[in-house]
């Protein structure tokens, strides 16, 4: 079986889509008759090591991002690679060129819808905007013969769009790389710190659904008793003084080393739709005291953290207090194995492929509904 994976979302500094494609692509080179390929945007045409990339548009304020604007090239490109199933990772242009190759070729299909498009175009532009992109994202993966999402509270919402035939399907985590063992005892000596400040952190872009500014005020409350890392671009130069920050695209080892060096992770993230840093976090041995949203009031589990009320500093701020008036690293070791039970990336794929094959198999294939 030749897989193609398709998508805009694959930029230097980009995330969760990029890591899911990179590790799906890693493992499943180890399957026998399975082969692996994607297609990406890139400054101009190539092709190596079973990345091909077609020259696309570079979004001047969209993280390296490159957006394709005329569908054929890219349909072509899909048909010449005769694949014996696609999947598109976004709801552009190259989600509409997978549909039509698919449809020209006689293979399956499948969408993996990673974001909220509605909900996080329509808090920026309002409700108007969001129920045209509700229509156009019902209309656009109603089309594709399986649709995953990567927490059931996304697979709702694509049901109540329209779309049927549906499968949760989650990330997962590396997780040699995101492992206790990864700690650095001088980190605190570089930040400042002495051995009875508690360490927190937090990993991401400085967009509006991180909600980086309520994090900010949750160190106001906490004072100086707690100190919080932020490392991603774009972050804040004006911060509290129990709050530091690396204002660039960190890579995944050093934001693994803050982590395990960490006590704690503060999210406050409302739009996430699986959450992998929080995951990536607890693979670290961390707690995480998060906002009660999106796929975290999913994904971080009894015993691995509290949630609290989103968009609520002083809500937060006691419940980061509470996490260490109980046992904290008791429940990062909790996090820990739940991670590895659950969302190690062999596990992942395995399922995934096994989807795969059944698709390939029957692509007329009755709707489903599974938890990956």
């Amino acid at each position: 079986m030749h897989l193609v994976d398709i998508t805009m979302f694959h930029a230097p500094a980009s995330g969760g889509v990029r890591t899911y494609l990179q590790a799906k692509h890693e493992i499943l080179a180890r399957y026998p008759g399975v082969r692996s390929s994607l297609l990406v945007p890139g400054a101009e045409a190539g092709s190596l090591s079973g990345v091909h990339t077609l020259p696309a548009f570079r979004l001047p304020f969209g993280s390296s991002y490159r957006f394709p604007l005329r569908r054929r090239p890219w349909r072509n490109a899909l048909m010449a690679m005769t694949p014996d199933l696609i999947e598109a990772g976004d709801p552009y242009v190259t989600a509409w060129a997978a549909l039509e190759a698919g449809q020209r070729l006689g293979v399956p299909t499948v969408g993996f819808f990673h974001s909220d498009l509605p909900r996080l175009m329509g808090d920026r532009f309002g409700a108007a905007v969001r129920r045209r992109l509700q229509r156009y994202v019902g209309s656009l993966y109603s089309q594709f013969d399986s649709v995953l999402a990567p927490c059931s509270a996304m697979a709702e919402s694509l049901a109540e769009w329209g779309v049927t035939r549906l499968r949760v399907q989650p990330l997962g985590v590396d997780l040699e790389r995101f492992h206790p063992s990864r700690s650095d005892p001088l980190l605190r000596e570089r930040l400042g710190l002495d051995a009875q400040t508690r360490l927190l952190v937090f990993a991401g872009r400085h967009s509006p659904e991180k909600n980086i500014d309520v994090l900010l005020e949750v160190m106001r409350h906490l004072g100086s008793r707690y100190h919080l890392l932020l490392m991603g671009p774009g972050m804040p130069a004006r911060v509290p003084g129990n709050v530091s920050v690396v204002p660039r695209y960190c890579p995944p080892d050093e934001i693994a080393v803050a982590m395990a060096s960490a006590d704690a992770m503060l999210h406050a993230g409302t739009r996430e739709t699986f959450g992998l840093v929080a995951q990536e976090a607890m693979a670290c041995g961390l707690p995480v005291v998060a906002a009660r949203a999106g796929a975290l009031k999913e994904y971080v589990p009894l015993g691995a953290g509290i949630l609290c009320h989103p968009r609520d500093p002083e809500d937060m701020a006691r419940a980061t207090q509470g996490l260490f008036l109980n046992d904290p690293a008791a429940m990062g070791r909790h996090a820990r194995r739940h991670v590895e039970r659950h969302f190690g990336w062999p596990q992942i794929i395995n399922g995934l492929a096994s989807h795969y094959h059944e698709l390939a198999g029957d692509s007329a294939a009755a709707p489903l509904y599974e938890h990956g």
